[in-house]
């Protein structure tokens, strides 16, 4: 199946090798002016071009007018919590009450207030909302999405929810997944966490690895949670059983998880809005993704991280959703505006947090390129609902695509 898009916008490609850092001066580096055209074939993309000589080469096959209207990548939600039931609303007013994520979760709120509804949920139920779930984000932009575990906390709760996200990987048409195991993200209820800890060491990790379904593993490294040296232990073991390696870390303090995922070489260490200069600094020069999720502080009213100073330093960060009961938002159109209209971040700047930068933590399954809009790249694209890409990041509430390509098919909204 071949098809052309013609009479392009602008088109912002994010096109490149390797990590987008600092501050884009020269927007013209990553966006074509309007008038060209995209050769589609089957799931990628064969040429791009002229919109008069790309019609004049190959005027035999389907094509889609696109009457001015940008067009910018795929977006790459790096960082999400695809299945889980059940609601937190309530905590809301215990937050306004001056109650901290901890005291919350010792009053029967927190993560463990989702393990039990999720591990009670049907197998059925659980592939309905993460199908759901997926419609949302793909509605939003998203053509790629991590993945992770974390909310059954026991062996058999965790397999069955990569299993379940195993079987949401293969349907079509649908933001594709890259699957993360989570188990190490809290104490379940009724264990202590030096209990579950040697649990996930003697019986669950093995599981997992053996079951042969995620690719990476993650921990959530914070005072409280999971300490530096139990982190350390857990991921050397996953990486040692062909697991890839990400981290929660320094959402709350600065627990020291800067510096263990600089000197593990970790893709990805997310949250870490309190993360130290010298880690940071660390962090960047062992390649390490800075992931901030600045949705997070958003629903938590906290202050949202350091976007500029990393941009001053040249380190790499991207930006996700982390879509979760308490951050409860597939748009990353609307995390991006928040980095736009709150912290002054270029328009620009953000679509690389979300495109070529999170796609460099989180590869397509069929191993092409994508986040960016490129010759023989992965044919995942977005259609903006107007003539100019900024509007991606400009309209909170709302979506502002009027389709989506993903894998070669356009998807209207």
């Amino acid at each position: 199946m071949e098809r052309l898009l013609v009479n392009a916008g602008p088109i912002a490609h994010m096109a490149g090798k390797g990590q987008i850092t600092g501050e884009i001066f020269d927007e013209s580096k990553y966006v074509e002016e309007a008038g060209l055209a995209i050769l589609v074939a089957d799931d990628k993309i064969k040429k791009i071009g002229k919109t008069e000589e790309l019609v004049s080469e190959f005027n035999n096959i389907e094509t889609i007018d696109l009457t001015g209207k940008a067009v910018v990548p795929g977006l790459v939600d790096s960082h999400t919590h695809l299945l889980w039931s059940g609601d937190r609303s309530r905590e809301v007013s215990w937050k306004q009450k001056g109650m901290s994520y901890r005291e919350i979760a010792e009053n029967g709120g927190g993560i463990a207030a989702t393990v039990i509804p999720t591990r009670n949920c049907s197998e059925k139920e659980l592939e309905t909302i993460g199908l759901r779930r997926m419609h949302e984000a793909l509605r939003n932009g998203t053509t790629h999405m991590e993945a992770k575990t974390g909310y059954g906390l026991d062996t058999e709760s965790e397999l069955r929810l990569l299993s379940i996200a195993a079987r949401l990987a293969e349907m079509e048409n649908l933001p594709s997944l890259d699957l993360t195991w989570l188990g190490a993200h809290a104490a379940p209820p009724g264990k202590s966490l030096d209990s579950y800890y040697e649990e996930i060491l003697s019986e669950q990790l093995p599981a997992i690895i053996e079951q042969g379904i995620a690719r990476s593993a993650d921990v959530f490294c914070e005072p409280g949670w999971f300490n530096v040296e139990q982190t350390e232990e857990i991921l050397k073991q996953s990486r040692n059983g062909g697991l890839d390696l990400r981290l929660h870390i320094d959402e709350f303090t600065d627990g020291g998880g800067g510096s263990l995922a600089a000197d593990l070489k970790v893709t990805t260490a997310d949250h870490a809005h309190y993360t130290n200069k010298d880690a940071r600094e660390a962090m960047s020069s062992a390649g390490v993704m800075c992931g901030f999720l600045p949705g997070t502080p958003y629903a938590m009213g906290s202050q949202f991280p350091p976007f500029k100073e990393c941009m001053e330093n040249n380190w790499a960060w991207s930006i996700a959703s982390d879509f979760n009961p308490n951050c409860r938002t597939q748009s990353l159109p609307f995390i991006a505006s928040i980095l736009v209209q709150r912290n002054e971040i270029p328009p620009i700047t953000a679509l690389a947090a979300c495109t070529r930068n999170s796609a460099l933590t989180t590869p397509h399954p069929s191993g092409l390129e994508h986040g960016q809009i490129v010759e023989g790249g992965i044919a995942n694209l977005n259609i903006v609902n107007g003539p100019w890409w900024e509007a991606w990041c400009l309209q909170p509430g709302h979506s502002p695509f009027v389709a989506t390509m993903i894998e070669g098919e356009m998807i209207y909204h």
